[in-house]
């Protein structure tokens, strides 16, 4: 075995590096030892060429000799071309024998040029000197170029030479001298730091509200005096408000401007829309406006540009002489259009705008009219200007043919010749010919049969029937002939038939489109016909399966929004007759009549109602009501009685008993309906009823007996602890009261209304301490509670204690943000008057809905005098919730300072009907003893006078 080693166990060469001859680095890939490394310097490589070399006994590469810089060539790198080859062997990389060869080879070439130069110069010098007495020393090649060197450097000199003496001179300063020299200033960017300290301070002011209030007011005529003195200084905010409005009115009509009129840049076509813009300018002509001498030279630039650029496009000419006329310039107008009428003769606009303009002068129009027509003699609207260019019937009359005979399927020409004919029977002839000539008119088959007597009238709508059989409006108005003449009962059959044909024929419309037929039938006085309409199609395309009940309710709803109430009468009659059994159905029907109809027809419904669905005590409970506000409490009286027969042990009859006799004045019968119900279906309700009424009847003691049995039975009712508590106030027992109170939140701790009334029976008997201990209590039991949080703070507000008061409400909004009873007393109690705007646009946007809230925002306008504003906002909280009585209260105050009389008796003929039971001052009033028995607006007035 050889002991020459193996190649790849051999080591590397000295300074190898792995694809050095392919032009490779060597790199690493490990990234904690750093970037990848360069390849080897320059004086390595020199040592290895050398190395080589000696190896091979030759003499070390010299690259053309290779010899040192002189100091004056320094700068060339300077001026070395980056393509030149020399760089790319400048740290001999790549350089290998043949490369040594190569430069031996060339420098070889090199040396023998620089002979026969030599020669030829030495030739060249022998001839000159013998024709001339100069020095015989022939110049070398290096010596002229030195030379030329240096006569470039001497008209050339460099700046460091240019000041050597100087800088030899600078050894002989003294240090005074140089201690007297003046400090350098620096003149580099003087002007603009000198403008930056400028505007740095340089000081901005507002403009003055006399400014904008002359901006304002410029270009007004000035026509009411003064009534100041001239002394101080008075700022009218609504010019400037206004001056603000105008400003800005007049920037985003010049960004329109400048966005809405664009042009590309080589001017071969434009954006205007030279309809829309005829359309803007009959909009500004019919409000009178004069445009800017700007805005109607820039439109006038880019019309007439769109003209050049289109000679065929109508409009565009339209346009421009729609333009000039505006300006006042008729006659111009006038020009742009004929040239219009040239260059678009098919054109019908063009011809329109033409016999427009020339209308003063009727010749000229009927001839400009008759060459329309003559090029145009199917253009409808040419043939109508020409008939309204006609003064007298005959003419009317004899173009109106003329028309026809050319456009004999015109409708519009035949209702014109119609219309324009007086005599009846030449009226019928003509309808005749009409349509028999358009068969496929409606129109004109329904207007026949409208001039028509009944029997003609039939037999035309049956032609016209079999004409068009996909018409549905001729079988609607055959219906309603019916109805005209006293045939109602065959109006159902006629759209029965309809229906089928229709069906049949494939021309059916949808459920809306009849809906609204029935609508426009109603409208126009046929009642009939839109209730046939409705019971023949209202179950088009409707499945048992389907919703039918929710679609036909939202059906009759819309139409009660549209004030058609006979359809949508109509609509529920027949939802009643398929779904008798339905409670939800029958209780619209009864809405419907009880507030768009009559009082007889709502007792109808309601007996239909209980005879159908007798198990039903909303329907007793309502037929009850309205017979007792009908004026009649003896049939109110029976309604209860046949209630009783069908739903045995109701809590809600019995109620509704108590108070008829009650509101009657039977309060013995009351006692004995409330004693009924104690022994057949005893519940904390009417235990609360019984001692309630015990209570405004003047019987304290019996009440409070009562109040104790129902407690017995129900430990838990709050309402009747309640009541007990105020029992023993109203006699001036308010330690037992606070015992009555204290033991009902312990019993029903979930009760905030409680906690309420024994912190403020607390806070009446000098307890605040106490009072504040239960308002904590009752919010530990009840967290987020608005009630019991409302009540500390007032509290507080009645203890002067503001700044406590405004910690507990800012603590009670992050608690509970969207109560309307917390920011109603926020804004109200809290806030300065200045701030209370703010604060209620903050709690609308966070609470949106709330009457109570909407309340205090109209009062917030009422204080600023803005009454228009606060009578919506109040009429807004009334309609969001009519059932809450504080917004009825503050509305009435509002109206009896600034409202009228009528405005008074609608508020209350709508309370009346609304009947609230809601609302903090509303409650207070109405649940009072002293008010038994008062009037609702009784009460109004007296909540009203109480509300601050």
């Amino acid at each position: 075995m050889s002991g020459r080693r193996d190649f790849l166990s051999m080591p590397a060469p000295e300074n190898y590096v792995a694809g050095l001859g392919r032009g490779a680095t060597g790199f690493t890939t490990r990234s904690d030892l750093g970037p990848a490394r360069e390849g080897p310097s320059e004086e390595q490589m020199k040592e290895m060429l050398a190395k080589r070399a000696a190896q091979l006994g030759q003499p070390a590469p010299s690259a053309y000799g290779a010899v040192e810089k002189k100091e004056e060539d320094e700068e060339e790198d300077r001026f070395q071309d980056p393509d030149n080859e020399v760089g790319l062997f400048s740290n001999g990389m790549n350089y290998d024998k043949d490369d040594d060869e190569a430069d031996r080879i060339y420098q070889d070439v090199d040396e023998k040029m620089d002979k026969r130069r030599r020669a030829r110069r030495l030739c060249s010098s022998t001839l000159y000197l013998r024709r001339t007495d100069t020095d015989p020393t022939p110049m070398s090649r290096e010596a002229r170029e030195q030379k030329e060197r240096d006569e470039y450097e001497k008209n050339n000199p460099k700046i460091q030479l240019q000041f050597a003496d100087l800088k030899r001179a600078l050894g002989s300063v003294s240090e005074d001298q140089w201690a007297a020299l003046p400090e350098v200033g620096d003149m580099t960017g003087r002007a603009k730091r000198e403008r930056e300290n400028r505007m740095a301070n340089a000081r901005s002011y507002a403009v003055p509200d006399s400014v904008l209030q002359a901006a304002a007011s410029s270009g007004q005529l000035e026509t009411s005096i003064s009534s100041s003195d001239g002394e101080g200084t008075m700022t009218n905010f609504a010019s400037i408000g206004a001056a603000q409005k105008s400003a800005l009115q007049v920037r985003l009509d010049s960004a329109a401007n400048s966005s809405g009129t664009r042009t590309n840049a080589s001017g071969t076509s434009t954006s205007v829309d030279a309809k829309g813009y005829m359309t803007e300018l009959d909009k500004k002509q019919a409000r009178g406006e004069e445009l800017p001498v700007e805005d109607v030279n820039r439109a006038r630039m880019l019309l007439e540009s769109a003209v050049k650029t289109n000679v065929h496009n109508g409009p565009s000419y339209v346009a421009l002489a729609r333009l000039e006329e505006v300006a006042g310039k008729v006659h111009t107008a006038k020009k742009i259009i004929e040239k219009g009428c040239d260059m678009c003769p098919k054109s019908i606009v063009v011809w329109e705008e033409a016999i427009r303009l020339n209308r003063e002068q009727l010749p000229n129009a009927k001839i400009i009219a008759a060459n329309g027509i003559k090029t145009n003699p199917r253009a409808i609207k040419l043939w109508m200007a020409a008939i309204d260019l006609e003064q007298t019937p005959a003419a009317r009359k004899k173009v109106t043919r003329q028309a026809i005979d050319r456009n004999p399927q015109s409708v519009e020409l035949w209702k014109i010749l119609i219309n324009d004919t007086e005599d009846i029977e030449s009226v019928k002839l003509l309808f005749a010919k009409a349509t028999d000539t358009v068969k496929l008119s409606e129109e004109l088959w329904i207007s026949y049969a409208r001039v028509s007597g009944p029997e003609e009238a039939q037999q035309i709508l049956n032609a016209a029937r079999k004409a068009i059989p996909t018409s549905w409006l001729i079988w609607v108005h055959a219906c309603r002939l019916q109805e005209e003449l006293g045939k109602n009962s065959t109006c159902d059959k006629i759209m029965e038939r309809a229906v089928k044909a229709l069906i049949k024929e494939n021309a059916m419309p949808s459920r809306e489109d009849w809906i609204t037929q029935a609508e426009i039938c109603e409208e126009e006085g046929d009642v009939v016909t839109a209730g046939a309409i409705i019971k023949a199609t209202i179950g088009w395309k409707l499945d048992e399966n389907d919703e039918r009940k929710d679609t036909w309710l939202e059906d009759a709803k819309n139409c009660t929004a549209h004030g058609r109430y006979a359809t949508a009468r109509a609509i529920l009659a027949y939802t009643v007759s398929m779904f008798p059994y339905s409670t939800r159905v029958w209780l619209a029907s009864a809405d419907l009549e009880k507030h768009h109809g009559t009082a007889e027809a709502l007792q109808q419904i309601l007996e239909r109602a209980v005879t159908a669905c007798p198990k039903q005590e909303s329907l007793w409970l309502m037929y009850a009501r309205e017979m007792w506000q009908a004026g009649n409490p003896e049939g109110a009286r029976e309604v209860l009685a046949r209630s009783f027969a069908e739903v045995q042990n109701n809590e809600n009859l019995y109620v509704r008993a108590v108070d008829l006799e009650v509101d009657a004045g039977e309060y013995d019968k009351a006692r004995q309906f409330l004693h009924i119900a104690r022994n057949s279906s005893p519940t904390d309700r009417i235990y609360f009823k019984s001692a309630v009424l015990e209570r405004q009847l003047g019987s304290f003691e019996t009440a409070l007996d009562l109040c104790n049995e129902g407690l017995q039975t129900f430990p838990g009712s709050w309402k009747i602890h309640a009541v007990k508590g105020q029992i023993y106030e109203a006699l001036g027992k308010l330690k037992e009261a606070e015992e009555a109170y204290s033991l009902g939140t312990r019993a029903a701790p979930k009760a905030p209304v409680l906690y309420t009334l024994l912190s403020r029976i607390q806070e009446k008997t000098g307890l605040v301490v106490k009072a504040r201990s239960t308002l904590d209590r009752g919010r530990q039991q009840n967290p987020k509670e608005p009630l019991l949080l409302v009540e500390a703070v007032r509290l507080e507000r009645r203890q002067s204690n503001t700044n406590a008061a405004a910690k507990i409400m800012a603590a009670a909004l992050q608690e509970c943000p969207t109560s309307g009873l917390l920011w109603a007393e926020k804004i109200m109690a809290l806030e300065s008057r200045t701030q209370r705007k703010p604060r209620a646009l903050e709690a609308i946007k966070k609470v949106e809905q709330d009457p109570l809230l909407f309340a205090v925002v109209a009062r917030i306008f009422w204080a600023e005098r803005r009454l228009d504003k606060a009578a919506t906002w109040f009429t807004k909280a009334l309609l969001l919730d009519p059932d809450f009585g504080d917004a009825w209260v503050w509305y009435w105050k509002f109206l009896d300072m600034h409202g009228t009389e009528e405005k008074k008796g609608e508020v209350l003929g709508r309370i009346a009907a609304a009947e609230p039971k809601h609302g903090e001052v509303w409650q207070a009033v109405n649940k009072d003893p002293k008010n038994f028995r008062k009037s609702v607006e009784e009460i109004l007035r007296i909540a009203a006078a109480k509300a601050e």
